[in-house]
C-alpha cells in the first residue's frame, strides 16, 4: 500500500481549496492511504474541515507556537519527521507548495518532482514543460520517497463533506533552524476572493497604462465578485504587485471564467490560463494572441468597454 503525506495549506480557520486539489490528484494512484498534515497554532477547526474530505485516510495536527505562522524554513523539518513512514510527500503548486517542498526534498536528500497533471502508476507521471507545450511521462525511483507538487490547475477539488478521517495530535520533537522567524506581513485589505483557487478572474495588461487605471479591474472585479490578476508586462511596469501576477512565471490557475483585459497573450501568459473553462478577451488590436485561445473576443476600447460592462452589471 502506498501511503500518501498530503501537507495541507490552510490560513488557520479554512482549508485552502489547493488541498481538496491534492486529494483528487492523490487518488490516482493505486491502493493510496491519504493522510492531510496540519501544521498551526490551533488546527482543530480546519483538522475537522480535513476529515470531513472523502478519501481521507487521517488527518495529523501539528499545533505549536512556532507554526502560527506559515514558514517553509520551520515547516520542513517537521514535514520531514512526520513523513518517516510515508512513501509519496505531496504539496500544492502554490506559492506556499513551491515554497515548501523542495525545502523538505533537499532534507531528505531525493530530487523533486513538479507539477504533476495526472497519474500512470505508482512512480510514474505527467507533467507539463516548454510552458505547457508539451507533456513529458516522468518515473520516479521506487526506492526512495517521492516528493512532489500537485498541478492544482490539472485537478477538480475533493468534495468538502461525507467523508470521516480520524484525528490525531503528534508532537514533533524536532529543532527548528533559527535563521528564519516572522516580522509581519502586510496585505491590501481586500474581500476578494484568492486568485489561485477563484472561479472568477478578471486580468489587466500593460494596455491600462497606469496602477491608477487597474481601478477599473477593481471595480468590475468587485460588481462580479471575482479575483484580479495581471500580466507580467503590467507587473514589470508598475501597475499591479507582483503577487497579481499570472502566468508561467506567476501563478498558474484555471478558474471557470477567465477575463482578460488589455492583456496581447505572449506565450507565458497563456500557460498560466490555459485550463480556465471560459476565456474572454477584451483588447483593441484584433489580431492579438489571445484572441485565438478566447472563447468570447470583444475588440474595442477598454476604456470605453470596462465602465459599460461595470455599468450593464
Amino acid at each position: 500500500m502506498l501511503k500518501v503525506l498530503i501537507i495541507g495549506e490552510h490560513d488557520g480557520k479554512t482549508l485552502n481549496p489547493a488541498t481538496l486539489k491534492c486529494v483528487t490528484g492523490a487518488k490516482g494512484l493505486p491502493d493510496a492511504e491519504i493522510t492531510i498534515a496540519l501544521l498551526g497554532a490551533d488546527t482543530a477547526a480546519v483538522a475537522a474541515q480535513a476529515a470531513a474530505v472523502p478519501g481521507v485516510h487521517k488527518v495529523l495536527r501539528v499545533d505549536r507556537p512556532e507554526n502560527a505562522h506559515a514558514l517553509a524554513a520551520l515547516y520542513a523539518p517537521q514535514i520531514v519527521a512526520l513523513a518517516a513512514d510515508y512513501t509519496h510527500i505531496f504539496g500544492p503548486s502554490t506559492s506556499f507548495g513551491k515554497d515548501l517542498t523542495p525545502r523538505i526534498a533537499a532534507l531528505l536528500g531525493v530530487p523533486q518532482v513538479s507539477d504533476l497533471m495526472a497519474a500512470e502508476g505508482a512512480y510514474r507521471f505527467r507533467r507539463p514543460i516548454y510552458a505547457g507545450n508539451a507533456i513529458i511521462t516522468v518515473e520516479a525511483d521506487p526506492a526512495r520517497k517521492l516528493v512532489a507538487t500537485i498541478r492544482v490547475a490539472s485537478f477538480e477539488a475533493a468534495p468538502s463533506t461525507g467523508g470521516g478521517a480520524s484525528i490525531e495530535t503528534r508532537a514533533v520533537a524536532v529543532a527548528l533552524p533559527l535563521h528564519t522567524r516572522y516580522i509581519g506581513a502586510k496585505s491590501g485589505s481586500t474581500d476578494r476572493p484568492d486568485l489561485q483557487t477563484a472561479s472568477k478572474v478578471v486580468s489587466g495588461g500593460r494596455a491600462l497604462g497606469s496602477a491608477e487605471n487597474f481601478k477599473l479591474l477593481f471595480n468590475l472585479a468587485d460588481k462580479l465578485g471575482a479575483a484580479v490578476g495581471a500580466s507580467r508586462a503590467a507587473v514589470d511596469a508598475g501597475y499591479a504587485a507582483n503577487e497579481m501576477q499570472v502566468g508561467q512565471t506567476g501563478k498558474i490557475i484555471s478558474p471557470e471564467i477567465y477575463i482578460a483585459i488589455g492583456i496581447s497573450g505572449a506565450i507565458q501568459h497563456l500557460t498560466g490560463i490555459k485550463d480556465a473553462r471560459t476565456i474572454v478577451a477584451i483588447n483593441k488590436d484584433g489580431e492579438a494572441p489571445i484572441f485565438e485561445v478566447a472563447d468570447i473576443g470583444l475588440v474595442g476600447d477598454l476604456f470605453q468597454i470596462v465602465p459599460e460592462l461595470q455599468r450593464l452589471l
